[in-house]
């Protein structure tokens, strides 16, 4: 059934097939009806890592609609993309951030490509686009066949502002924790600290909590790492 030679899959379920190839790990997992969750799992026993990309194209493009609820209940700016930066959930607080409440579509594209939204992320050109082009990048590596990140990607290039700054190569795979001056409509200037999470069974979709703090400088301080006692 997996059109392997006879035994492969023995070896590979008593332990000892190491190094297995992940087309076959994939044919597995297929073959088995994982989910994602378990697809992870079984390259981390077989493999002591992470899967390449997900195991399904659709993957990363859906949550449980109880995350819009999750958002609502958040008193900071908050929203939920899928794996493609397609916006899926966000509350009130990030509406206010854009004109009549017009949240765009695709956040990726409107951070590096839309106008507006390069004079919201100030100073664009150093504490922005290095950092998010990067993350463009690391997600068309797990995920080559994906239509609407592919699409994006001839736009950067396309664009000379963005072309070079994507073609650095320089790695910075996620915001989690980072700081970044923001212009809030209402506001005013001020910093953005960034908190990210990800939906579990949603390999590539993210939660992003946005937590602001007006002025045109740094006058809070950063909170330290949490630690358990």
């Amino acid at each position: 059934m997996l059109h392997r030679t006879f035994g492969t899959y023995h070896r590979l379920e008593s332990g000892n097939y190491p190094n297995a190839p992940t087309t076959l790990l994939r044919d597995v997992a297929r073959l088995f009806g994982l989910n994602e969750q378990e697809w992870v799992s079984l390259n981390r026993y077989a493999l002591l890592q992470d899967p390449p990309g997900p195991l399904h194209l659709s993957s990363g493009k859906e949550v449980p609609g109880v995350w819009q609820e999750a958002v609502d209940g958040i008193s900071h700016m908050a929203y939920v993309t899928d794996a493609s930066w397609d916006m899926l959930a966000y509350n009130e607080p990030l509406a206010e951030m854009f004109p009549d409440g017009n949240v765009p579509a695709n956040v990726m594209r409107w951070m590096v490509l839309d106008p507006d939204g390069r004079r919201a992320l100030m100073d664009w050109h150093a504490s922005w686009a290095p950092m998010v082009l990067p993350q463009l990048r690391a997600a068309l590596a797990s995920r080559p066949e994906d239509d609407t990140l592919c699409q994006i990607e001839k736009e950067v290039l396309a664009d000379p502002e963005t072309s070079a700054l994507y073609r650095t190569g320089v790695s910075h795979p996620h915001p989690d924790g980072d700081e970044r001056p923001l212009l809030h409509p209402a506001q005013g200037p001020g910093w953005v600290t960034m908190c990210t999470a990800q939906p579990m069974t949603a390999p590539g979709a993210r939660l992003m909590i946005l937590v602001f703090h007006p002025g045109e400088f740094r006058s809070h301080q950063r909170v330290p790492m949490l630690r358990a006692v």
